[in-house]
């Protein structure tokens, strides 16, 4: 977040877009944290992925919010553990989607087996990004944000450390995310070419209510760091010039992954439902006649945590 040669107003207003907006994100993200906490029908591996995801963005999101430059040696703590949880944050994108393109088109049930890879590929990738960016850090000048690297140096290693990594997450998430639509997609008219007309409707429904949700999954990445890609190049081209509205939605839209990913991810069928179920233990009686919807109907339907549709093979 370049925010240097703004004015002193300018700064306050995007300090404050960045703690309003990566609050949010923290209260979002660390929602789905509880969840997993509390409930023990969402701790299955799927949803386990989600979990580690929710937890880089709530940790994020909190190291995003405090922090002030006039503190040294704080300041440049906060600004590491930020890039490492962000860090992280996407490359958990990465693992979901590896899980779900391995599970749904190469036909494998050995996801599970794959945890600790996961966990080593995540934490070392965050890890060795981390370290690399206090190469060419200007410790004699801090910025606005600890997260800010002052130096020519330091652009150039943050710019290869953070969004060098992002962008290659957002080119495999939507790479992988096609395959696995364009898999269902084929599956689907193979599977209602062969079935009754009602089935038809109800598995066309059904799977276009999953593809559409996968692919919001890439668009996540790409609208919380485009702006800040951008205000990062041209902080390049002209580092003595900043415009304030880009800078706005680059340190806005970057401080709401968290919340967007708690979203999409995280506020699935199988959290609603089980919501639904507690919510149902201290309902009250005289609400549920004006309610009758309980999380009776709504846990019918069996959607899993990250593939909604269960491919078979056509008798």
């Amino acid at each position: 977040m370049a925010t240097g040669n703004l004015a002193a107003h300018d700064r306050q207003i995007l300090q404050a877009v960045n703690g309003g907006a990566s609050s949010l994100s923290f209260v979002g993200s660390g929602f789905i944290v509880l969840c997993y906490l509390l409930f023990k029908e969402l701790r299955k591996f799927s949803f386990k992925l989600v979990f580690y995801l929710a937890l880089s963005d709530m940790l994020c999101s909190f190291f995003s919010i405090i922090g002030d430059p006039s503190q040294g040696f704080f300041c440049y703590a906060q600004g590491y553990t930020t890039h490492f949880f962000c860090v992280a944050s996407f490359l958990w994108t990465t693992t979901i989607a590896f899980t779900l393109h391995r599970t749904v088109v190469r036909h494998k049930t050995d996801v599970e087996d794959l945890e600790s890879m996961f966990h080593l590929y995540v934490w070392g990738t965050s890890l060795v990004m981390t370290v690399i960016r206090s190469i060419g850090n200007d410790h004699g000048h801090l910025g606005v944000w600890c997260w800010e690297q002052r130096g020519q140096t330091g652009k150039v290693v943050h710019f290869i450390t953070f969004y060098v990594p992002l962008w290659g997450a957002i080119l495999f998430n939507g790479f992988t995310y096609f395959q696995v639509i364009r898999m269902l997609n084929n599956a689907t008219r193979m599977a209602v070419g062969m079935s009754e007309r009602g089935y038809q409707l109800d598995a066309r429904a059904d799977n276009m209510k999953a593809l559409n949700r996968w692919g919001y999954y890439p668009l996540i990445l790409i609208g919380s760091w485009a702006f800040g890609t951008i205000n990062r190049v041209h902080d390049f081209i002209e580092p003595g010039h900043k415009i304030f509205w880009l800078s706005v939605l680059d340190v806005g839209m970057a401080a709401l992954m968290g919340l967007f990913n708690s979203i999409a991810y995280g506020l699935n069928s199988s959290v609603r439902r089980a919501i639904y179920e507690r919510l149902d233990l201290f309902w009250p009686e005289k609400l549920r006649r004006w309610f009758p919807c309980s999380s009776k109907s709504r846990g019918q339907q069996q959607e899993s945590e990250l593939v909604s549709l269960k491919i078979q093979d056509p008798q």
